[in-house]
């Protein structure tokens, strides 16, 4: 088995303007957008227009001033659920499959006749997770939202609910934006919601106060966080707080605020919850996505000394120190890489796949050389191709 062609990812990469003060936010050139369901519906279910169609007059201002913008927009599902004649959202996958079907027509439709006022075109981008898994899917969708963005098309992104088959989502559309933010390059993401920014404690409690300054979205002591938004969105504060960290530290800023201030937070106005661009660390690099859109296809078990060698020591990872392989994956796939309690410490590119590296695990390269002439190999996964999973 010959040793494949690295996987090369970064080609075409924008580099995000690492924004940290609430004044450059009017610099943004490359601007993602998220809006929730709770914003894009009314309480008996039907889509919101006239929220689609004040964003959309707001983002069309900015693509006529020569800025890019892509919408991840979520209100597919909860757009069908009073037509569908559902009353909430169902647990049913398939039911939710068959909602996101119709949905997505009447969401898109809304936006395309939102943005035609305008005389700016809208395209449609359903993704799966595992178009943010795969290398070479990564990379078409990477040049897929670059060509519409160089066209002056706003990309409309959500969820293809309607073929998921893991879950549902992808977690939420809040991670998703993360994603879509880190594989543009974005300079800035804003995550549009039904509260103001971060608060001490729930809005609605007597003494909550909103933090216009968040500089580390991991770290917020004595802050009370809620886990859920709306009864028709799927996430809520921490996924909202999970994206802004995800997005900063890969060089996009963040902004948390209400659709009302959409246009007041991209003049660098004090409203919501500003997240700076961290400024230091690595550059997004060909392997960010393996770190933050990626779950591995299987999982390669190692032994004390591999973990210490690949952890530790940041080694390749060499067959000898394989105990176990879980799952079946191809040569090429991002698989995870655990320690003897399961527990994940890297994920990287394997070189083989599972049937050949079970053939070859615990082995030396002497004893491969000896047993396996069709198999040359140093190492199962490069140091190149591995990232550490904190």
């Amino acid at each position: 088995m010959p040793r494949i062609n690295k996987v090369r990812i970064g080609h075409g990469v924008h580099d995000p303007a690492r924004l940290t003060s609430r004044a450059s936010l009017s610099s943004a050139q490359r601007i993602v957008v998220k809006i929730g369901s709770s914003s894009l519906t009314l309480p008996g279910g039907d889509l919101n227009r006239n929220a689609i169609w004040a964003l959309a007059s707001s983002v069309a201002s900015l693509v006529h001033d020569g800025r890019e913008v892509v919408i991840v927009s979520s209100g597919a599902i909860a757009a069908a659920l009073r037509p569908m004649g559902f009353s909430q959202r169902p647990e049913s996958i398939t039911d939710n499959q068959a909602l996101a079907s119709v949905g997505q027509g009447m969401l898109i439709r809304e936006w395309s006749q939102a943005f035609g006022m305008s005389n700016v075109h809208v395209g449609q981008v359903l993704l799966t997770e595992d178009d943010m898994v795969h290398p070479e899917k990564y990379r078409n969708v990477r040049a897929s939202l670059n060509a519409l963005l160089a066209s002056g098309a706003v990309p409309i992104v959500n969820e293809n609910d309607t073929v998921a088959t893991r879950e549902i989502h992808f977690g939420d559309n809040d991670r998703l934006a993360s994603l879509v933010a880190q594989v543009t390059g974005a300079d800035l993401l804003v995550l549009l919601t039904d509260v103001d920014g971060l608060f001490t404690r729930p809005p609605r409690d007597p003494g909550a106060e909103r933090i216009a300054l968040v500089k580390d979205a991991a770290r917020l002591p004595g802050v009370e966080i809620g886990s859920r938004g709306s009864t028709v969105g799927t996430g809520g504060m921490v996924t909202k707080l999970s994206a802004a960290h995800d997005a900063t530290i890969t060089g996009t800023a963040c902004v948390l605020t209400i659709p009302v201030h959409f246009d007041a937070a991209l003049a660098g106005e004090d409203c919501g919850t500003f997240f700076p661009a961290r400024i230091t660390g690595r550059r997004r690099s060909r392997l960010m996505w393996l770190t933050y859109a990626s779950r591995g296809e299987g999982t390669l078990v190692l032994d004390d000394g591999a973990v210490r060698a690949v952890v530790e020591e940041r080694r390749s990872l060499l067959p000898v120190g394989i105990t176990g392989v879980e799952g079946s994956f191809t040569a090429g796939s991002p698989v995870d890489i655990a320690d003897s309690r399961g527990c994940v410490r890297a994920r990287g590119l394997t070189y083989f796949s599972s049937d050949a590296i079970s053939r070859i695990m615990g082995l030396t390269s002497e004893e491969i050389a000896a047993h396996e002439s069709d198999i040359a190999v140093h190492a199962v996964v490069h140091r190149d191709d591995l990232v550490i999973v904190k």
